[in-house]
């Protein structure tokens, strides 16, 4: 098969290059999938330069999120939930590569009429935003939401949830460009963060200015959301982007009895399964609802595992909003 292996860490996604290796050997255990849609993610610069939390030990094919064709189900399943030539998305190392091997836990099968682009983004960022709104933030019906770096694919997705349970979005980004599209996925109002004064716009846009409820933050901006954030709010924290981890004046959070809640989805498999099961089947609902859709980017196409470099370029460079996916065409050898 065609994949991008990392025989040593590279400086960067311009280095990484498409290489004949040979076909993955499905365990027991696994399912052998032809891949058709490769997502990108923020991690994966990390781990090709040697710098995430986990790292396969060397060589390794890159890439963790993709949508495709059963090829092969498990030799030790009698009842397998997939059978072959199923259309199945999910998650499991060596996503850029035309085959991969995953468990039947890490893939979910593609919504009826989404295509492959359009699922190969979803099993990362759509139950992050779910489970940290619905089961951390607890959103309720006419509560006012703040959402950073909503131009994302994880913003986009919590501004569709937020707004399919009845909240007033207010969507931050970094650009006119990424402001038009979080407006196109629903948001309310469109805030630029780079905009000196923008918590105080923020608390315009609420009752009595009183300030928002939930603040959804995947960057890294707590201390000035709490400027913003109304008596009682709850503050969720997705991850760090910005590459900053805060110190919070706890005093601030104290005065107006604000919640900061966490969310690290990766752990819910192992810690807490039985909410994963009821994460999907609500945004099963919203997708067959109509009330949640695919966040490709769509600005430009990129065709083919050599793409994946520029792909993950404009990604670390965050010319691009909501989920970078690159098609993987496949050779007669995968077609079913």
């Amino acid at each position: 098969m065609r994949a991008i292996q990392v025989k040593e860490y590279v400086k960067g996604p311009g280095d990484l290059t498409v290489t004949t290796v040979p076909d993955p050997t499905p365990s027991p255990d696994t399912y052998l999938i032809a891949i058709h849609a490769t997502a990108t993610n923020f991690f994966d610069l990390l781990q090709i330069r040697g710098k995430y939390q986990h790292q396969p030990p060397l060589p390794w094919i890159s890439g963790a999120e993709f949508a495709g064709i059963v090829l092969a189900t498990p030799s030790s399943k009698t009842l397998p939930k997939f059978k072959k030539g199923d259309r199945v998305f999910g998650s499991s190392q060596g996503g850029y590569a035309t085959q991969v091997c995953a468990r039947e836990e890490s893939l979910m099968p593609v919504p009826p009429g989404w295509g492959f682009l359009e699922a190969a983004g979803l099993m990362v960022t759509a139950p992050t935003s779910y489970a940290a709104l619905v089961n951390r933030a607890d959103i309720r019906r006419g509560d006012h939401v703040l959402i950073h770096a909503a131009a994302g694919g994880v913003g986009l997705a919590a501004v569709q949830v937020a707004k399919a349970f009845g909240a007033t979005v207010i969507a931050t980004a970094g650009s006119s460009r990424k402001l038009v599209v979080v407006r196109e996925f629903g948001a309310d109002h469109a805030i630029d963060y780079n905009k000196e004064g923008w918590a105080e716009e923020v608390k315009k846009l609420t009752p009595q200015g009183r300030g928002v409820d939930i603040v959804f933050d995947p960057v890294g901006m707590v201390s000035t959301s709490l400027k913003c954030t109304a008596w009682g709010g709850r503050i969720v924290i997705i991850g760090f982007t910005s590459g900053n981890i805060e110190k919070v004046a706890m005093n601030r959070v104290l005065l107006k009895n604000i919640s900061l809640v966490g969310l690290h989805w990766g752990t819910y498999p192992k810690e807490q399964p039985q909410t994963v099961e009821q994460v999907w089947e609500g945004l099963f609902r919203l997708m067959k609802e109509g009330k949640f859709k695919g966040t490709v980017y769509t600005d430009r196409e990129f065709r083919g595992l050599e793409q994946v470099g520029e792909a993950l370029s404009m990604l670390g460079r965050r010319e691009t909003w909501g989920k970078v996916v690159v098609s993987v065409p496949q050779g007669p050898e995968n077609k079913l």
